[in-house]
Formats: structure tokens, sequence, C-alpha cells
């Protein structure tokens, strides 16, 4: 977005089924995105946060899921949120020795916004996820603030950037710069036209294995670039999946079960110390944090109209990992570590991605 070269851009096709109007999560309606991006010398890493709803989320509360695939990370907030099927924060994204700022930075924007937490109702549930960047970011310095926290949540729009930006500004793809990418697919139903949309941070997988809609894009890289040096797979990926579909928190955990099917199809192998985790929201069934005096309404698609949620969001999770790694840059980071950009390597090997 934001004028960037996409996957599709470069003739590459994925599934069969229609993208949004931006091809983005924020194709969902009332979700946006936020990035703060720190880029100086060592310091290579960000914080990105994602708004289920443009209301006061703790007030009007989401139907939410989260699934491990491999869990190999660090995630805060999804106990809860299995257990009560909601989200009532916006999801912060950052590096893995950051969770613990992010968090008490969201705890403190939504006491800032929610007076009566701690106070006349209970406290508040904070979802965070990270990735780990130390291989191009200055880890242990632990360089993002409660101000960046404010400031990604307070950036969010609907079209925001991709690639070496925010919480994916240090993280590493199939041994190349990956980071933030995003992907939609509308789903027509009898009942209604829906969104479902993908936002990833990339951060695993090696070279060989890169498949880019079934071509082994990866492996003529290594060929090229790394001919016979060992390559070692490690690093993690969080999946932000979003939709305005009707679903129940059961419904939508197996739609977020099946990221696993696009993220293959790029090629990951979900190896040893690489974790995988999705967490997911409906934006269809706002939850009341009040008590009403009446039954709710939770409205829901029938199990038979699952599989196109389930083939949209294989789709979107695929092209939101390309399109992570062709819109990043080339970045030198901590003690001048680099990773070059798969944008760049394709054009100066001549190799073609269809």
């Amino acid at each position: 977005m934001n004028g960037q070269k996409r996957i599709q851009n470069y003739g590459v096709k994925i599934g069969k089924m229609e993208p949004g109007k931006l091809n983005s999560i924020t194709d969902v309606k009332g979700v946006t995105v936020g990035h703060v991006t720190l880029a100086d010398g060592d310091v290579q890493t960000g914080v990105t946060a994602v708004l289920p709803h443009q209301g006061n989320v703790f007030r009007e509360k989401v139907i939410a899921s989260s699934h491990v695939i491999n869990g190999f990370g660090k995630t805060m907030g999804t106990i809860q949120m299995q257990e009560l099927g909601v989200l009532e924060t916006p999801i912060l994204l950052t590096n893995t020795l950051s969770i613990g700022t992010a968090a008490d930075s969201l705890i403190e924007y939504m006491i800032e916004h929610n007076p009566e937490i701690g106070r006349t109702t209970g406290t508040v549930n904070p979802i965070v996820g990270e990735c780990n960047d130390m291989f191009l970011n200055d880890i242990r310095g632990r360089y993002i603030t409660k101000d960046h926290v404010f400031q990604a949540i307070d950036n969010a729009s609907v079209e925001f950037e991709e690639g070496a930006v925010g919480a994916g500004r240090g993280m590493l793809c199939y041994s190349l710069k990956g980071g933030i990418g995003t992907a939609s697919r509308k789903m027509k139903l009898d009942h209604g036209e829906y969104t479902l949309g993908v936002l990833v941070v990339s951060n695993f997988g090696i070279m060989s294995d890169l498949m880019v809609n079934g071509k082994a894009v990866g492996q003529e890289l290594k060929e090229v670039i790394l001919q016979e040096r060992e390559e070692k797979d490690k690093g993690s990926i969080m999946m932000i999946v979003a939709t305005d579909l009707p679903v129940s928190e059961r419904q939508l955990n197996r739609i977020l079960k099946r990221t696993v099917a696009g993220l293959s199809r790029t090629g990951s192998i979900i190896t040893n110390g690489s974790g995988e985790i999705a967490i997911g929201f409906s934006t269809a069934t706002k939850i009341p944090h009040e008590k009403p005096d009446h039954l709710l309404s939770i409205p829901t698609i029938h199990e038979e109209d699952m599989d196109l949620a389930i083939r949209a969001v294989g789709e979107a999770t695929q092209e939101a990992v390309l399109n992570s790694m062709i819109t990043a840059e080339k970045v030198v980071g901590r003690d001048g570590n680099e990773r070059p950009a798969l944008k760049d390597l394709i054009e100066e090997y001549n190799i073609s991605l269809i």
C-alpha cells in the first residue's frame, strides 16, 4: 500500500478469490493499523498496532480467538481470550524482549480511556504478540517505549506501509528481509458479502524453502547466492486475522487453524524453533462490557458456509507473507548484520516470480 509494489504487481496471482479494495486487513470495515519504526544503526525495531474498530474496544468487545500451530512464542493475553472468546484491547506486535513494555503501555492506554478499570469493574486483558529481531536489532537494548506504543495506536489508519516497518523492521523471512504484510479476500454468501483480512509479521524460514505460487524461487536464489553454505531456520510468524463474517468463537478458531495452509504454500515446514501463532477477531458482533438486562443475540453462519472462509484465510495468509517480503527493503543493523530484499535479488539475478 501507499504506492508500494506488491506481489500482485509482479504478475503473481494467489488463489481463486477476489481481494478487497486495498487487499488489506483494513478492508474489514473499522479495522485500522498503525506503526512506529525505529531505524538507526544497531536499533532496527518497532511496534505495530491493530485496532478492531473505532469505538471503545473495552466497552464494545468483539468475538475473538487464537490458535497455536507451534508454541515457540511469547504472546500475552491469549489464555483469557481463549476462555472468554472476546478481544477488549487493540492488538500490539513488537519484538520479543519488548512485550513487557508493550503490555504495560497498552494497560496504561486502556486505563486512561476507561477510568472504571480496576475501580468499579474488573481489570483489562492486553493482547501482545512478538517475533525475535535480534539478528538486525540490538534487542537487549529494549528501545520500545510507552510513547512508541501510544503513537502506533494514534497513527492507526486504513492505509499503511508494509515491509520493513513497525514490528517488522528487524525481521527476517526465508533468509531474506521480512516484516509486515497484508492481504484480504471477499466472501459472497447467500445472506451477504463479507471480507476476511490477514496481517503478518514474518520472521521464519530458510531461503531454499521459499515458494512463490508453487515456483521454487528460494532454491533458485540459494544456488546463486548461498551455494553450499548451511541454512538454519529460526524465527516465527504472527498472523492477525480480521473478518466481518458473523461467526462464533469456535467457528473463528476453526478458521484460524487454516492459516497453516497458506503458510505452508509459501514453503514453511513449521520447524522446531519457529513459532507460528494466529490471533483473530470478528467485528460482526459487539459484546457489551456491562451486562444488559436482556439476552445477547450473536448471529453465526451455518457450518456449510465455512469452506469459503477457510479458502479465504489460506489465500490471504499466503499473499500476506509474500507481500511482507516483496515490499521490504534491505536493512543493515546490529554489528553490521544485514539481510537483502527479495525485490532487489530477483532483479539482480534476473529471476522470475511466475
